[in-house]
């Protein structure tokens, strides 16, 4: 009887090992171009509460549990450009993301809390600048 249990043990564990190794597989084979391109929502937390356009982008803001989160998206990825976004909470200092980037940058996040937040986001020295927006 004892070994009857042992094999069935083993075999849970054997399917249970090959599901995830399966699981891990297919998402290594996706990646992350599977996704929406436009898709910010994997890089920040909680719900899109603004969308700051631009000439040559976007900012897209989100929200929550009291942490602002911001992503500068380029409106045609490829080469890479200059790139930087920060958020900062008021009374605060902000968190900056600066680079050379092909699609993004960011996510950068402050804990705001019940605080306005300053977001600002710019690609090729062309940009945006919220001025204090949540409050």
């Amino acid at each position: 009887m004892s070994s009857d249990r042992g094999s069935g043990r083993i075999r849970r564990r054997l399917t249970l090992g090959t599901a995830v190794l399966t699981a891990a597989v297919l998402l290594a084979l996706a990646g992350p171009g599977a996704a929406s391109a436009d898709s910010a929502a994997g890089r920040c937390a909680g719900r899109k509460v603004r969308t700051l356009p631009f000439s040559t982008g976007r900012v897209d803001v989100f929200k929550s549990r009291g942490y602002v989160c911001a992503v500068v998206i380029a409106k045609r990825p490829g080469a890479r450009k200059v790139m930087s976004v920060s958020v900062k909470a008021r009374g605060g200092r902000p968190a900056r993301d600066k680079g050379r980037y092909t699609h993004h940058a960011g996510p950068v996040a402050v804990h705001a809390g019940h605080r306005c937040v300053w977001v600002t986001g710019k690609i090729s020295g062309r940009g945006v600048s919220s001025g204090w927006i949540l409050c």
